[in-house]
């Protein structure tokens, strides 16, 4: 039996690793992270997300998850309310969707759907990868030897995986000039609630700070800046810059960055995307951000990650490579023939998509507030609801750092 080695246990990998066990392949999952990753943004199941998800047969189960939300509201650093956009605005079609969930929860139902048949090992990741005629061998973290088939890079935007095999080039990264923090805030009985509401405060000087409903309890809250580069590995370092750049900017602020440094799941990272010629080298394959990250910024990573893993699984499945592995690389050149133009154009950004997360000046800000009403206007609910439709993804992410 063929045997898959898939690096990373988030949504493109143990959507890959779903489908390749199903078409009779042996699959090992590892994870750097001791248990699946908690925390993340909403994703939303709209275009590529729920064709996928229809044809893994587990829309009913993310549907049972989904997080009650009223809409989207932009308010000034006191808290007055500039612009609101309900769900229900474009038919449910427009800015913001009314069938959206946390990322963590998505990736729960995936790796509950492998189940025992895939293999998933948690506090593990690999450290050499070497190519022979008939697999690859493996080095793990652990000291762990082993020869795979196949190997696939679902690793994330800082992919072990292709450092490995494809470099550390700068050239590989370019910066959307906008870092994010982002954590799970448990509500006290003094916490502001938030009534279901996404509520957005555009600071000016690039920030903006949000905080949406998250599971009973709690919120979810995102902090955006402006920062090429974070602090990797040092968390006081982080915080410290987090402080730094968010000083004075108002609403919630204090409470935010106080609230951060207890936060389990709390993750900062700079908006970037990945540039890269080739996807794969013989039988070593990216998926998802690992090969193409288009930043939070385009709304489509989640989108992007499960289609991307399933024409990988169909370009292996045409090329019958689990009865004759020596196919793999040929129907890895096919996957990425597929998939390329769909990362390409996600890749290209709307002018002004980073002034409308977070705004240069408070005249940005308020412009800002002022096209949301604009959109929502009868002559142009029926533009913007066919320009969402075609997009196949929330455009949240246009307005809101969550």
């Amino acid at each position: 039996m063929a045997h898959a080695l898939i690096v990373g246990a988030g949504i493109a990998g143990d959507t890959l690793a779903l489908l390749l066990e199903r078409d009779g392949w042996q699959v090992t999952v590892v994870e750097l992270a001791p248990a699946l990753r908690e925390g993340g943004q909403t994703v939303d199941l709209r275009g590529d997300s729920r064709e996928v998800l229809e044809r893994l047969g587990l829309l009913g189960d993310v549907l049972s998850v989904l997080v009650p939300q009223r809409g989207m509201a932009w308010i000034t650093a006191n808290g007055h309310r500039l612009a609101t956009m309900p769900v229900e605005a474009f038919g449910g079609r427009g800015f913001v969707s009314s069938e959206e969930l946390l990322r963590t929860d998505l990736a729960r139902v995936l790796h509950d759907a492998a189940g025992p048949a895939v293999e998933h090992r948690f506090g593990e990741t690999v450290d050499a990868l070497t190519e022979h005629p008939d697999g690859v061998d493996v080095l793990f973290r652990s000291g762990r030897q082993e020869r795979f088939d196949l190997v696939v890079g679902a690793d994330g935007a800082h992919s072990r995986v292709r450092s490995l095999v494809f470099g550390d080039d700068p050239a590989q990264r370019t910066s959307l000039g906008l870092a994010h923090a982002w954590f799970t805030l448990e509500e006290q009985p003094d916490t502001p609630r938030l009534d279901g509401w996404c509520v957005v405060h555009h600071a000016g000087r690039r920030r903006a700070v949000a905080a949406r409903p998250g599971h009973p309890g709690e919120q979810e809250v995102g902090l955006t800046f402006a920062a090429d580069a974070v602090p990797r590995g040092d968390r006081e370092a982080q915080f410290a810059l987090l402080d730094q750049a968010l000083a004075g900017a108002g609403w919630r602020t204090a409470e935010f960055l106080a609230a951060a440094r207890t936060a389990p799941d709390f993750a900062l990272d700079t908006y970037e995307q990945i540039h890269l010629p080739a996807w794969s080298a013989g039988r070593v394959v990216l998926v998802g951000d690992a090969a193409w990250c288009t930043s939070p910024l385009s709304g489509l990573g989640t989108a992007l990650g499960l289609r991307g893993a399933a024409e990988l699984a169909d370009a292996l499945e045409r090329a019958d490579a689990r009865a004759a592995p020596a196919q793999i690389p040929a129907a890895l050149h096919d996957y990425e023939s597929a998939m390329r133009p769909r990362a390409t154009s996600a890749q290209r950004l709307l002018p002004g998509r980073v002034g409308m997360v977070a705004p240069a000046s408070r005249f940005g800000a308020l412009t800002n507030a002022l096209l949301m009403r604009l959109v929502q206007l009868p002559i142009m609910q029926g533009v913007v609801a066919r320009a969402g439709a075609e997009s196949g993804h929330a455009t949240k992410t246009q307005s809101q750092p969550v």
